[in-house]
């Protein structure tokens, strides 16, 4: 059952809603939190799936932790490996500095598909 403080706030970590499919969200969100479980959120473009991670994110034994969101589309195939995996001063023409990869930013924290 959702915390009777949660059902009480104007908004659940910046989600609005209180309709029925709303609240068994949130219920979710609390359930999902406290878990080293991987999640898939998945949904329409718009419908807030964001909103869902972070709330999981900030919910979680993580929170103090950093939350790393990965615009997938708006990556090239060219920088995919660079971004993801990071890489060394000189690996490649143009890396002139070491630089972490998105996974490694994101240790101990989330790594956020977008």
């Amino acid at each position: 059952m959702l915390s009777q403080e949660v059902i009480k706030l104007p908004h659940f970590y910046n989600i609005v809603g209180r309709s029925e499919p709303m609240l068994k969200i949130y219920e979710l969100i609390e359930m999902v939190a406290p878990t080293k479980a991987t999640v898939l959120i998945v949904g329409e473009t718009g419908t807030g799936k964001e909103l869902i991670a972070r709330a999981i994110h900030y919910d979680s034994t993580r929170k103090d932790k950093p939350f790393i969101a990965v615009n997938c589309s708006a990556m090239s195939d060219n920088l995919w490996e660079s971004e993801m995996f990071g890489h060394e001063q000189g690996a490649f023409t143009g890396a002139i500095a070491m630089k972490k990869g998105r996974f490694e930013l994101a240790d101990t924290g989330t790594l956020f598909f977008r």
